[in-house]
């Protein structure tokens, strides 16, 4: 793992991409076939690959109290060192030395393959004992470190996160470069297996055709890309466009193979358990599909608040009570698979199409309506659309190209969706506080940061309203468990930067206290964004377009 550390701290001293794929390609190509694919997987700031819908399961608690027992590290230094960084790899790994425990696996050294299958034993950890199983797996991945600079990176990829401006696609990017092959074809297998190690070990062998998509492995979702509400629409002249409500809900991915039926996340985990109505309403569909869509709460063809599905989140048993309280209907809207054939790289139109032939809607089963419109369309018209979703209960509306294909986590111009500037930024909360009065015992204020250009996480504002008490008591703690400041934290203390929200605010202002040298105005929580993963939050470059966007509207332009 020493050459995964060096290679990795070459990355991040790269400023263009060029050369991040060119240092990656270098050290893909150099590894033998045992390391590659656990190597490229790690790369991504993933332990596992995202179609083994497996869990690492440690928090940074774990991670700090094995650095104590294996290094002897301090409360203060672990303070210290992340106050600098704000990085729990970044703080601990300067401090990693020859175990204190002469009895810690002093022989043992970490490749990409031995980190992968201490992984697996971690995850696999059950039972009663899990914890200390955990820790014990912890410490002796520590112990195993052979200098700072590893220890840096490996606690990185333990964390889930490099934070070396080293995105998903440049990893592709850099397999294709390594192993001469196009980056079409690589991207498409990435689609299709779900699996970047997959992919590099495939394309050592010559070998991509041979990788499969199949039901019960998730891909990325297909992402849109913003489109502010205005007098003018550019980025739609000259094409034919799909229109639709854009659902205020949660996106869903369903697998559906006769009565096996299973349901993903936006984060790619399995979420069956939470719908069993909507598992239930896509059993014995005539046709084997992979199903994209949103899980929204309904009731008498009204359309009700997001808050009302909150109620669903993260449930994993559901009783009787809850499905009549919480009446949900999945929206289908995309097709990647129906039978047989493969639909990616065919036009919306031509998916939608197949979709409409394929799909047998009941009361918690719909087809989601859209209108086509061609080419030339006034701004009138498309907010008239905007408008009317907003009546019908939803966020707002989404465009999508006619011509599109399905391209699984990628954002662009194919598909775009319309929000009102201003509205909302979906952050991640990197700090917590105590509150006060009848909150005093919870942590209620947090702290939350956007993504800068490198990938670094830049704060931008601290909300306290918003969340009701039930969630903030459920929050309470898991905050303690992944608190990175050790013992002594006091009243505030950093968190590691999992829990994504979506937050409202009047105006975004410069201002030299956040480190994103931006504030929010009276910034208040909208909802706890768990359907969102956290490299999908806001960037820095959109709070920059919603600020110029403000400045012109002032303006009046």
């Amino acid at each position: 793992m020493i050459a995964f550390a060096r290679t990795c701290a070459a990355v991040a001293a790269s400023s263009g991409k060029l050369e991040k794929v060119a240092i990656l390609a270098a050290y893909l190509r150099g590894r033998d076939d045992v390391d590659l694919a656990p190597a490229t997987r790690f790369f991504t700031g993933n332990p596992f690959g995202a179609r083994e819908q497996k869990q690492l399961s440690i928090g940074g608690r774990t991670i700090v109290e094995a650095a104590e027992h294996v290094w002897g590290v301090t409360a203060a230094q672990l303070r210290a060192g992340y106050r600098e960084h704000g990085d729990l790899g970044d703080a601990l790994g300067p401090l990693a030395r020859e175990s204190v425990d002469l009895a810690l696996f002093h022989d043992e050294r970490l490749t990409p393959s031995s980190l992968a299958a201490i992984f697996e034993e971690i995850a696999a950890a059950s039972g009663r004992a899990a914890g200390k199983r955990r820790l014990h797996l912890c410490e002796r991945i520590l112990a195993a470190c052979g200098d700072p600079l590893e220890a840096t990176y490996v606690i990185k990829i333990m964390t889930g996160d490099l934070r070396i401006g080293l995105r998903e696609g440049l990893v592709l990017d850099a397999i294709a470069a390594a192993f001469d092959e196009t980056q079409e074809r690589i991207r498409r297998a990435a689609m299709v297996s779900g699996d970047v190690g997959a992919v590099a070990a495939a394309a050592r062998l010559g070998r991509l055709d041979d990788l499969r998509m199949r039901l019960g492995s998730p891909i990325g979702f297909m992402l849109a890309s913003a489109m502010a509400y205005g007098e003018h629409y550019t980025d739609l002249a000259g094409h034919a466009w799909f229109a639709e409500d854009k659902y205020d809900g949660i996106r869903a991915q369903a697998h559906v193979d006769g009565a096996h039926v299973t349901l993903f996340s936006r984060t790619l985990n399995d979420v069956t358990r939470s719908y069993p109505e909507i598992a239930a309403a896509l059993r014995d569909q005539p046709r084997r599909m992979m199903l994209d869509g949103e899980i929204i709460a309904s009731r008498d063809g009204k359309v009700l608040p997001f808050r009302t599905l909150q109620a669903r989140l993260q449930r994993k048993e559901i009783d009787a009570r809850l499905l009549a309280e919480v009446p949900l209907q999945y929206v289908v809207f995309d097709a990647m698979t129906i039978g047989d054939a493969l639909l990616l790289d065919r036009p919306l139109h031509e998916r939608r199409s197949r979709l409409a032939e394929a799909l047998v809607p009941n009361a918690h089963l719909l087809l989601a309506p859209f209108e086509r419109f061609e080419l030339e369309v006034s701004a009138e018209e498309i907010n008239a659309r905007f408008e009317a979703a907003r009546l019908r209960g939803h966020e707002g509306a989404v465009f999508k190209r006619a011509d599109s294909p399905y391209v699984p986590g990628r954002r662009g111009k194919w598909w775009l969706k319309l929000k009102r500037e201003l509205a909302t930024l979906d952050v991640v909360v990197v700090g917590v506080e105590w509150g006060h009065g009848k909150r005093a015992k919870v942590l209620s204020d947090y702290t939350f940061a956007v993504r800068g250009s490198n990938d670094e996480l830049l704060t931008i504002g601290k909300a306290y309203s918003g969340l009701t008490d039930a969630e903030i008591a459920t929050l309470t703690p898991w905050f303690l468990e992944h608190r990175v400041d050790g013992p002594g934290y006091g009243r505030a203390f950093a968190v590691e930067p999992r829990i994504v929200l979506e937050v409202a605010f009047d105006i975004v202002q410069r201002s030299a206290l956040h480190q994103s040298g931006y504030a929010l105005r009276f910034p208040r929580i909208v909802r706890i964004r768990d359907d969102k993963p956290v490299d999908e939050i806001d960037t820095l470059a959109n709070v920059d377009a919603v600020y110029e966007a403000m400045l012109e509207r002032e303006r009046g332009g």
